[in-house]
C-alpha cells in the first residue's frame, strides 16, 4: 500500500475525529445530566440525533478505510453491516482496525441508527437508549485508541 493513501487517510480521519469530538463536547452537559435524571422527550430526541450523528461520523472513517486503504468501496443492501464487519479483519494492505469487543459495541450503535431512521421520535425508549448514551464518551475513547494503534 502506498504511503500517499495512508497520508490521505490520516488527514481524513483526523478531520472526522475533530468533528466527533465537537459533537460530544457540545452535548457533554446533557450527557452528564442523564447519568442521574431521565431525559425529557425533547432531550430524548436530541440524544437520539446525537447517537445517529455519532455513528455516521464513525462510519465515515470506516468508509475512508474501505476507499483509501482497501480500494474497495462498500456496496449492496447490507453495506452498513458489511463495512463494520470489514473493520475487524486485516487485509493485505492494513491491520484490523477494530477488536471483536469494539466491533460488537459499535454494532449496537449501528442497530440504533436503523431504529432512529425508521421510528417516530415518540417511539424512542430511554431504557433501550440509555446504555448507548451513557457509554458514548467511553466508546469514542476506545475508538480513538483503536485508530491511534491502527495508524502506527
Amino acid at each position: 500500500m502506498n504511503s500517499s493513501a495512508w497520508d490521505k487517510f490520516r488527514k481524513q480521519q483526523a478531520t472526522e475525529r475533530e468533528q466527533l469530538q465537537r459533537l460530544l463536547s457540545g452535548i457533554h452537559g446533557l450527557l452528564a445530566k442523564c447519568r442521574t435524571t431521565a431525559p425529557t422527550e425533547i432531550e430524548l430526541s436530541a440524544l437520539a440525533a446525537l447517537l445517529h450523528s455519532f455513528y455516521t461520523g464513525v462510519e465515515n472513517i470506516f468508509k475512508r478505510v474501505a476507499m483509501e486503504l482497501d480500494g474497495e468501496p462498500v456496496r449492496g443492501d447490507s453495506w452498513h453491516r458489511e463495512l463494520l464487519l470489514r473493520m475487524k479483519s486485516p487485509t493485505a494492505h492494513r491491520p484490523a482496525l477494530l477488536s471483536e469487543e469494539l466491533h460488537d459495541t459499535l454494532n449496537e450503535y449501528l442497530r440504533f441508527r436503523h431504529v432512529f431512521r425508521n421510528a417516530y421520535s415518540f417511539d424512542l425508549d430511554w431504557q433501550k437508549m440509555s446504555p448507548l448514551v451513557l457509554r458514548l464518551e467511553e466508546t469514542f475513547q476506545k475508538l480513538e485508541k483503536a485508530l491511534n494503534d491502527f495508524l502506527k
